[in-house]
């Protein structure tokens, strides 16, 4: 009877501590009001879908260049909070994207003249699709994280 009384004790432990921390955190109307945030915590963004382009560059040292540039705009953009997401894809896909941004802005038109400042898209290696997107209007925030959890930059 003690031991099943201890193992009810237990359980009833475990399950109010983790109940405890299972709270919603407390709405923060700043926050919400700094990031954008409808009243379901949402925004409207742009992604822009990278695919491979019209041209092929063999020349391994002009492709590097290119790929340096690349990955410098992206941390330009990022750094004046134009870009929020940025990466490739891994394998092969049937729609043939290479990669994506998500540019935090509901404007196409600035998000297509944000693209356009990518050497890689201004020399032909990627095109690019652009679809509205709706998501968490506290996806910027995680940038600030990475920082903190990567030893190198690509």
């Amino acid at each position: 009877m003690k031991k099943k009384f201890i193992l009810t004790a237990s359980l009833f432990a475990a399950f109010f501590s983790f109940a405890q921390k299972t709270e919603k955190p407390k709405f923060n109307q700043e926050l919400a009001t700094k990031l954008g945030a409808d009243k379901y915590g949402m925004k409207p963004y742009v992604i822009i879908m990278l695919t491979a382009g019209t041209t092929k560059i063999e020349d391994k040292a002009k492709m590097s260049e290119i790929m340096k540039g690349h990955m410098a705009n992206i941390q330009k953009l990022a750094d004046e909070g134009k870009i929020v997401v940025a990466g490739p894809f891994m394998g092969d896909n049937k729609q043939n994207f290479e990669g994506m941004f998500i540019f935090n802005t509901k404007s196409k038109e600035e998000a297509e003249q944000w693209v356009k400042t990518d050497p890689s898209v201004k020399a032909g290696v990627f095109n690019y699709e652009i679809f509205p997107w709706y998501g968490s209007a506290a996806l910027p925030l995680y940038l600030k994280h990475h920082e903190e959890i990567s030893k190198e930059n690509p």
